[in-house]
């Protein structure tokens, strides 16, 4: 009875170090490297965008210190997860380096936008200069000051100035008959009711 027993408790001793060393084996295995996205945009049937020198097509990951080179034709979106977003126009060479709260690069040839990031983006421009740009803001490799890109956004321009208007209108009307009517009995002769019966 009693070997029985110490055969149970030593087999369960060597399930639970199995379980242990295998188990810290995939936490110690897993990479910790930051990763992204890119998804090319433009004309890629006649041009290719490169990372790192080989051809890359959308949805492939990218990691920091790549270098992504954007043709004529095409340009590139990359995906930078909690960093944020950057647009790569045509003809454009920026050698990346980000992680979970920061971007930044060398931009050697053409521009840059950052579409949305969680701080400031440091650009790094062919004169050497770096250029902190926010987002909605454009690079250039040339140029060692930011521009800011323009959207164009027409609709409801006045319209806040209508709902005011109504609005107002409708509380003025309230208002005046409330105070011309000074009973305020809307419903006509009210009806009283006793508590005590």
């Amino acid at each position: 009875m009693k070997s029985k027993l110490w055969i149970r408790h030593a087999l369960t001793m060597c399930l639970m170090v199995a379980m242990i060393a295998t188990y810290s084996m995939v936490a110690l295995a897993s990479d910790s490297k930051t990763a992204g996205e890119i998804v090319i945009t433009g004309n890629t049937d006649t041009s290719f965008v490169t990372v790192n020198g080989e051809v890359a097509k959308s949805g492939r990951t990218i990691f920091s210190s790549s270098t992504i080179t954007t043709p004529d034709g095409a340009g590139a979106v990359l995906n930078l997860g909690k960093a944020g977003r950057i647009e790569l126009a045509p003809k454009t060479t920026f050698a990346l380096n980000f992680d979970d709260n920061s971007i930044n690069g060398s931009l050697s040839q053409g521009s840059l936008t950052v579409l949305s990031s969680t701080r400031s983006v440091g650009v790094t421009t062919a004169s050497g200069e770096v250029v902190k740009i926010n987002a909605g803001e454009t690079a250039s490799a040339t140029s060692a000051v930011p521009s800011q890109t323009t959207t164009t956004n027409n609709a409801g321009t006045g319209s806040w100035g209508w709902y005011a208007l109504i609005i107002g209108g409708a509380v003025g009307v309230i208002i005046w008959t409330a105070a011309d009517h000074g009973d305020n009995n809307f419903g006509g002769s009210a009806t009283q009711v006793s508590p005590v019966r």
